[in-house]
């Protein structure tokens, strides 16, 4: 089930324009893979921390996100799908004026829980600048309407 998509980045860029507004222009889908994708933050000033690196909650948020549409992409546009945990390492400082790229990848999709873990590079980098391991609550499918 990990292979099988059913969301290309299409239609991904396509849910993010009708359901998730609020980060059009931060991140574009570069690619579904076999048992993920690979999203990019477009840095921006204000991604930026004192010291002229990428803050640690962007990188969360790209790390967020990409799981977010790792899960969507098998499962459908299922909007509330939710983050339940995260565990995050930043591991060293990301390259100044280069985009973020993060590497998913789904370890387990089941039918309430998905698992999985990204890791993030400075683009041209083959570095990871953080590491990641999250899980999300999939909804329960409605029952089907009888009578």
């Amino acid at each position: 089930m990990l292979d099988k998509t059913v969301m290309d980045k299409a239609a991904l860029e396509r849910f993010v324009e009708t359901e998730f507004t609020q980060v059009i222009g931060d991140f574009s889908v570069e690619e579904i893979t076999a048992d993920g994708v690979v999203v990019r933050l477009l840095t921006q000033d204000k991604h930026l921390r004192p010291g002229g690196t990428i803050s640690g909650p962007s990188m969360f948020g790209l790390a967020d996100v990409g799981m977010y549409f790792a899960v969507l992409s098998r499962i459908g546009p299922v909007a509330l799908t939710v983050t339940t945990n995260c565990a995050i390492d930043f591991m060293r400082k990301p390259e100044a004026g280069r985009d973020l790229i993060c590497t998913t990848r789904l370890l387990k999709l089941g039918r309430s829980l998905a698992v999985g873990e990204c890791h993030i590079r400075s683009e041209g980098q083959s570095a990871v600048v953080a590491r990641a391991s999250l899980t999300y609550a999939i909804p329960p499918k409605p029952a089907p309407n009888v009578g």
